[in-house]
């Protein structure tokens, strides 16, 4: 990462290092793991959110993965559509959850106390 930031330069040109959002999930992930790092010994509770940070440590693979980049990208364009579709079922499920529920309403017996007399 380090010698990426210096070919490319921080964040001031058009091409810089910052200025591609998986590079700025890279640095985010690299310094939040060197602040804990560097704060290991102390027992704040306020650190256990940089102990967390460290389950992104994984999505580092990502920069270096192209296909999974492209994976991941695709993924999150089509957020919109899958959750349409979602709305869609729900939907439908829903009607055929009150439809079954009028068909089959009252037509179900029931145990008293003793359980081999039916009620109706």
């Amino acid at each position: 990462m380090l010698t990426k930031l210096l070919a490319l330069g921080l964040i001031m040109d058009e091409g810089s290092y910052l200025r591609d959002s998986w590079n700025m999930m890279d640095f985010f992930i690299v310094i939040s793991s060197i602040f804990d790092m560097a704060l290991e010994g102390q027992d704040l509770a306020a650190l256990k959110i940089l102990r967390m940070l460290r389950t992104l440590r994984p999505l580092r693979f990502l920069t270096h993965n192209v296909g999974l980049k492209l994976i991941v990208n695709a993924l999150i364009g089509s957020i919109g559509g899958i959750s349409n579709v979602l709305m869609v079922v729900a939907i439908v499920f829903l009607i055929f959850a009150i439809l079954f529920v009028n068909f089959y309403s009252g037509k179900f017996f029931y145990c008293s106390l003793d359980p081999y007399i039916l009620h109706e």
